[in-house]
């Protein structure tokens, strides 16, 4: 996998363990709700085992890229083209919610379709 591609793949990794931390680890932090767009504490506790349960998914992708990336040659390629794969569907995905979910698909989507787009084309 071209260096560059790796380098983009490392940041979907970097930023999905970020979104794990939020939701699964800080959720109870209003600040950290509401940028889910959550909009009371009553609703956050209402989400919240299902917010710890996509914090954990996007955990898993990220470990994919880092695993992949770790290992390398043929089989750690795919690897990180699969958890991209998966990254930029989940990203579709949201984006298909509505106009307010863009921008958030937007940040979770760039960076793994980047690291596709160079290893596919460098």
């Amino acid at each position: 996998m071209p260096v560059i591609a790796s380098i983009f793949a490392a940041v979907a990794a970097a930023l999905h363990v970020v979104i794990f931390f939020m939701e699964s680890v800080a959720w109870t932090k209003p600040a950290v709700w509401r940028r889910f767009g959550v909009a009371s504490q009553a609703d956050a506790d209402v989400v919240r085992p299902m917010a710890f349960n996509q914090g954990f998914y996007n955990l898993f992708l990220a470990v994919g890229i880092v695993v992949g990336l770790f290992l390398g040659g043929d089989a750690g390629d795919a690897i990180v083209v699969f958890s991209c794969l998966s990254i930029v569907g989940a990203a579709f995905v949201l984006a298909t919610g509505g106009r307010k979910y863009l921008r958030p698909a937007v940040i979770q989507g760039i960076t793994p379709l980047l690291a596709l787009l160079f290893a596919a084309f460098t």
